[in-house]
């Protein structure tokens, strides 16, 4: 088919996250590869409005690979929520004579892609988001970075904590999902991890401090608790109530936009790569609308319908197992 496909388009969306620049590198490079014309557009689906794009080369993505953020720029399109906007967008798609869309970003974007493929625009997704909260897949770029960033950050908490001999509750980020939090809680070695998944655990206050209490009884002195940014109230909220409660000094760090940045890891760009690699390829072979995923160890694509609307149960298996070792 790739006789027929002379022009596609890669934008980023949504939130940025570490990886974006090696996908973008490896579409580019892919489709050159097969003699396929490339243009990134830039700020998201903000670009298709106003055909804010430029032709890319192998050159364009030059040392890149290694560069946090997104080249392309990423914003939120207002114009993508409603149904008018979105055949606007559709319709300057087809004015710019792009064969596919190739998006790169969480799940918004994924709709945003969905919603364009309704309207007869050929499309894939890749998934990127530091959050790791498209069920869909098994990761999601940017995600691996974020956890070493994040743990770089506890290590260091930690030290204070320890010498101080102080309650540390740090708040990572993830929006409705924990899964930042219970890997840093794993690798942090954390008494407490609080995630939105657990209704139970969403409003475990009580249940930590009685934890507190009781480690402090058999002479543990400081004590790490993760909680993930979909808690209500927060480490801050948290912090307060427990040195009220004990008199345990207690201090929240909020770790924030940090998460989102820095120099995507080896695991990070090898998913990326492969992620922007398989899309060109697949679209090349006559596949159209799809979500890139990355499934039971195989690079694989899933109709973006299907992809978008897929949802996950939560399995505390890795709970239990930092509560286990917490002991």
């Amino acid at each position: 088919m790739h006789d027929k496909v002379k022009k596609i388009g890669i934008l980023t969306s949504g939130g940025d996250a570490p990886g974006m620049n090696a996908a973008i590198r490896a579409i580019t490079r892919t489709a050159v590869h097969y003699g396929v014309r490339v243009y990134g557009i830039r700020r998201g689906f903000e670009g298709l409005f106003h055909a804010d794009m430029t032709e890319f080369n192998p050159k364009s993505v030059s040392d890149t690979i290694h560069r946090g953020g997104t080249i392309l720029l990423t914003a939120r399109c207002a114009e993508m929520m409603n149904p008018e906007g979105v055949d606007k967008a559709a319709g300057f798609c087809r004015a710019l004579k792009f064969d596919a869309i190739i998006t790169i970003g969480g799940d918004g974007t994924a709709r945003g892609a969905l919603a364009l493929s309704e309207r007869g625009v050929s499309v894939f997704s890749i998934p990127a988001t530091i959050d790791l909260d498209m069920p869909c897949t098994d990761y999601t770029i940017g995600f691996d970075t974020a956890v070493n960033t994040c743990m770089d950050a506890i290590n260091k908490i930690r030290d204070t904590s320890s010498s101080h001999e102080r309650v540390s509750v740090v708040e990572v980020m993830g929006r409705g999902a924990g899964h930042i939090a219970l890997w840093c809680g794993m690798a942090g070695g954390a008494e407490e991890v609080l995630i939105p998944e657990s209704a139970e655990n969403m409003t475990a206050y009580d249940t930590v401090i009685e934890m507190i209490v009781e480690n402090r009884s058999k002479g543990k002195k400081h004590n790490l608790i993760l909680v993930a940014e979909g808690i209500a109230g927060g480490a801050q909220t948290l912090a307060d109530m427990i040195q009220k409660s004990t008199g345990i000094e207690s201090r929240a760090s909020i770790l924030g936009y940090l998460q989102r940045g820095g120099v995507p890891t080896a695991l990070d760009r090898m998913h990326a790569a492969m992620f922007g690699l398989t899309a060109v390829e697949r679209f090349l072979a006559g596949e159209a609308n799809k979500m890139i995923i990355f499934k039971n160890g195989k690079y694989d694509t899933m109709n973006i319908t299907d992809a978008v609307n897929a949802t996950a149960q939560y399995d505390n298996k890795l709970y239990k197992a930092i509560k286990m070792l917490a002991v």
